[in-house]
């Protein structure tokens, strides 16, 4: 008797129907992905709708005040709006605003990664954890905290370093120092460094936590150290994600207001030296001659606040571009 079971093909599985295919070829088969797919939707184009009208209001704004302005806009070392006639440039606000952010980026960046490496590759777990909260509790701190903070303990307390750097590194004339009030551009640019530092540290330390284990342990078995391991696996897999990182520092030292404005000592002049006091930056004169402005005050005050939006908008799209040009080195392609 042939005991042998026979082999039954399974049944053809059920053909869509070309309502289903064509939902299909729109990326939406159910009501809720419908849903989803426009409020997705929906969002991106109102983002984009929310920049172009920022974009319009500070262009139609700035025209009027330009117009009127007898003075070059860009190359112009006053700010007289209320003038009769009206003069007003950004030479010093662009200039204060571009020195103390790269200050700042110099400072914190390589403090942001040395700390994000040793939470994730070197301090212990019992150690690592209270460090990254406080790094992300400082990321919390409201900007007005830390201007009090410079302006009553940093500001008095910066003497001995700016005497350090005037005894060794004067000679280079831009770190002179001639016994003023250190309320120079350096100075905001180390509290911007002390203010950014937390965001870039948090993003480069979940960056670097998901670098792959097969990488660091295949680098270690063949006899790399510690270091070798980071820096053949950890840092190139990292890279598009600190980038990432340092520019949104880089946004928030760009646009900082009040932590600027309470430890600066604004003048309309560009000092040879970055230890002079002096200098101005976008924000900072936006906020400390608002209230008081007239209504061509106030159009000036947008202008420059257009050449601030334009600025952001350039170092973003730099970082894209860099981004783009490294996705060898992204998570995605890992």
């Amino acid at each position: 008797m042939d005991t042998t079971t026979q082999q039954t093909a399974p049944p053809p599985l059920p053909q869509p129907t070309p309502t289903e295919q064509k939902r299909a070829a729109r990326g939406a088969t159910r009501p809720g992905d419908r849903i989803f797919l426009g409020l997705s939707r929906g969002s991106g184009i109102l983002v984009l709708v929310i920049m172009a009208a920022i974009a319009a209001f500070l262009t139609y704004r700035a025209v009027l005040a330009i117009s009127k302005d007898e003075a070059n806009f860009f190359t112009a070392f006053e700010w007289n709006p209320s003038g009769i006639p009206p003069q007003f440039g950004i030479a010093v606000l662009a200039f204060g605003t571009v020195v103390s952010s790269i200050i700042a980026m110099i400072i914190a960046v390589p403090v942001a990664v040395g700390i994000a490496l040793f939470i994730t590759h070197y301090a212990p777990r019992r150690l690592a954890g209270p460090i990254a909260y406080v790094i992300d509790l400082l990321a919390a701190v409201p900007s007005i905290i830390y201007g009090l903070w410079g302006a009553l303990v940093l500001v008095p307390h910066l003497d001995g370093l700016y005497g350090w750097l005037d005894e060794y590194l004067g000679w280079t004339g831009i770190l002179e120092w001639n016994d003023g009030a250190p309320r120079s551009l350096f100075t905001v640019g180390i509290l911007l460094a002390i203010m950014i530092l937390p965001i870039i540290t948090s993003v480069s330390r979940e960056v670097f936590g998901q670098v792959p284990r097969m990488h660091q342990e295949a680098a270690l078995a063949l006899g790399a150290t510690r270091w070798e391991v980071i820096r053949m696996s950890v840092l190139p897999f990292g890279r598009s994600g600190v980038i990432s990182a340092s520019m949104l520092g880089l946004g928030r030292a760009l646009g900082e207001t009040m932590a600027v404005a309470m430890v600066l000592s604004p003048s309309f002049d560009i000092n040879a030296s970055l230890l002079d006091p002096g200098g101005g930056t976008f924000a900072q004169n936006i906020a400390s001659k608002f209230n008081e402005a007239t209504e061509m005050g106030r159009d000036a005050l947008i202008a420059s606040g257009l050449v601030l939006f334009v600025i952001t908008l350039l170092v973003n799209g730099a970082a894209r571009l860099i981004i783009a040009r490294r996705k060898e080195y992204s998570g995605a392609n890992a």
